[in-house]
């Protein structure tokens, strides 16, 4: 998540608007990469629970 925050700030200083548009879309991408681990995470974390 830090490196999409990180992204995302350079961003919005680039005026190369192409550049600009490329490091947003990586952005989100780490933003869904991390939500998805944190989902992941808490399944297995509760399916642990569960077995017990």
């Amino acid at each position: 998540m830090k490196a999409a925050q990180t992204l995302l700030r350079t961003a919005e200083t680039i005026t190369d608007q192409a550049v600009a548009i490329q490091l947003k879309a990586l952005a989100d991408y780490y933003e869904r990469r991390a939500e998805k681990a944190s989902l992941d995470d808490a399944a297995k974390a509760l399916a642990r629970s569960a077995e017990r």
